[in-house]
């Protein structure tokens, strides 16, 4: 059952642990260190360098699956690449070899049927490493690009976004043979029970992380584009306007901003509000 409270910067930061323990790898992967004591949010985020803004978005948001953050422009890219990164280092040098060596302990590895749930496991493990690997290849280095001003227009976030699926099927068969087929004595029944527990858990886990790349990175990452993007145009719509010589007058820098503004995709009274000028000025 879900947790509804929206957490906020003033909570303590053990009061969300204490509600929620599942987040516990979450503060792993942003960096944060256990010992904090009775301080809040906001102070255990400034004193270990996490945006604490982006922080609440991600926890929210994997608690209650609140993602009506009021101010997209607020998400810090940095901190949410270094959530990313080490939830892939997680996953991939801890949790797999761990679920892995549990399996070999509660199986019997003469068993044909055991050797099947090794195979489709080490399947699924290499398919899902795959995958951590081409977001750490190709869309988290386009990513750090971005946030250093650097536009790199042969590939885009929403490329990404079209092939994002879960890897996750081969998973599915391997828990339904254990639950179903697979028989065990009293010890190895425990072994096997725990085991389950624990790729359940992974599995929630990694949905999660999913999600939060679906519904919190790639939303920042487009507007990191756009903003870039705009950036780009404003600049050469400047150095076009200062450098091309005007057969009657020349533009004053009042109207040079409402050009640039209008190439942003501005609208007239964003316009007017961003330069502190009426609409009909806009307009004229």
């Amino acid at each position: 059952m879900k947790n509804q409270k929206m957490y906020e910067a003033d909570d303590k930061m053990i009061s969300i642990i204490r509600d929620n323990y599942n987040i516990l790898q979450s503060l792993g992967s942003f960096g944060i260190n256990l010992g904090f004591g009775d301080k809040t949010v906001k102070e255990v985020c400034e004193e270990q360098k996490v945006d604490t803004y982006t922080f609440l978005a991600v926890v929210n948001f994997t608690i209650n699956g609140y993602k009506e953050y009021d101010n997209a422009d607020r998400l810090s890219l940095p901190t949410l690449l270094h959530y990313l990164k080490a939830s892939h280092a997680y996953y991939i040098d801890f949790q797999l070899p761990f679920i892995r060596k549990e399996l070999v302990d509660a199986l019997d590895e003469n068993d044909n049927l055991a050797r099947l749930i090794l195979k489709l496991y080490d399947d699924y493990a290499h398919s899902i490493t795959n995958h951590m690997k081409y977001e750490e290849k190709m869309v988290f280095p386009y990513v750090q690009a971005l946030i250093e001003g650097n536009a790199n227009y042969s590939f885009d976030i929403e490329t990404f976004s079209k092939h994002h699926v879960q890897v996750d099927q081969k998973l599915k068969e391997l828990k339904s043979i254990i639950i179903k087929y697979l028989p065990s004595d009293g010890l190895h029944n425990n072994q096997l029970s725990a085991t389950l527990y624990d790729i359940y858990n992974n599995e929630e886990w990694l949905a999660h992380h999913s999600e939060v790349e679906e519904e919190i990175f790639i939303p920042a990452v487009r507007n990191a584009e756009r903003k870039l993007k705009q950036n780009d145009v404003s600049a050469k719509i400047s150095n076009m306007i200062n450098q091309t010589p005007m057969s009657d007058e020349q533009l004053s820098d009042r109207e040079k901003d409402v050009i640039v503004a209008l190439v942003q995709g501005m609208t007239n009274k964003e316009i007017a509000d961003h330069l502190f000028i009426s609409i009909n000025t806009v307009i004229t």
